[in-house]
């Protein structure tokens, strides 16, 4: 049995929710916390075929086109924590989303950049 396979699907979305959040996480409670951890993160964002960087990408041109702001809220900060997005790439997806989710969309994206480029070391960050 390789390792992969022993370790249970906690285990693997626990550890893939820390590389993808860049903190950690312990196990929650509730049927909602078991299938993001179990299946969102140990089997859809553990996929091959796309990088944790390109899930991220379309995840928040996802978010800011549905105006979900409040996700947009934990993704943003966490790709500049974890290096997967540095200052000059998030605010390149800023220009490129208000083109087409809209200005007042970019607009409160954009607040929310420059708000994490200030208060956070990001890891790509220069």
């Amino acid at each position: 049995m390789s390792t992969e396979s022993s370790r249970s699907a906690r285990e693997r979305g626990l550890e893939k929710m820390r590389e993808v959040y860049g903190f950690d996480f312990s196990d929650g409670p509730g049927d909602f916390f078991g299938y993001t951890a179990d299946h969102l993160f140990a089997d859809i964002w553990s996929r091959p075929g796309l990088s944790v960087r390109d899930r991220r990408l379309l995840l928040i041109g996802m978010l800011a086109g549905q105006g979900a702001h409040d996700v947009l809220t934990i993704q943003v900060p966490a790709a500049f924590q974890t290096g997967d997005l540095d200052a000059e790439a998030l605010r390149e997806i800023v220009i490129f989303l208000s083109h087409y989710a809209g200005w007042p969309v970019g607009a409160r994206l954009n607040s929310l950049v420059e708000e994490t480029v200030a208060t956070k070391p990001g890891k790509g960050q220069a």
